[in-house]
């Protein structure tokens, strides 16, 4: 039988490395990363970037196919992420002078990875 704590640890090292593939493909388009795996209690946002006047609050979400991936963002975790960003922009106020936007990345295997900009709307204040 296999252990539930060796599925969790595979799972967040699966989740980590998306993580980072995600981080490399913002860089690349220019993003200038200013937080990672931003956690409160009841909330979570995995990167927090920056281009020009907008910060993009990015879930990134791996799965074994990119439909699986869009479907993966469900209101609940979309309200968690939010909480989360409400404590972000609190503690880092100069944020307020840029656009804020919640985007998603997707990952799976065999594909590049697909970012969504505007992928849901953030409820910020």
């Amino acid at each position: 039988m296999d252990d539930p704590s060796n599925a969790r640890r595979a799972a967040r090292a699966y989740g980590l490395k998306a993580e980072t593939v995600a981080m490399l493909w913002l860089r690349a388009r220019l993003y200038e990363i200013l937080d990672r795996n931003y956690r409160i209690n009841g909330g979570e946002i995995d990167i927090v970037a920056r281009r020009g006047r907008t910060i993009a609050f990015v879930e990134v979400k791996a799965r074994g196919s990119l439909e699986e991936a869009y479907i993966a963002i469900t209101p609940q975790k979309q309200r968690r992420i939010c909480r989360a960003v409400n404590r972000w922009v609190a503690n880092h106020p100069f944020a307020m002078g840029y656009t804020l936007r919640a985007d998603a990345i997707f990952i799976a295997p065999g594909r590049l990875p697909r970012h969504l900009e505007n992928a849901f709307e953030l409820g910020v204040g």
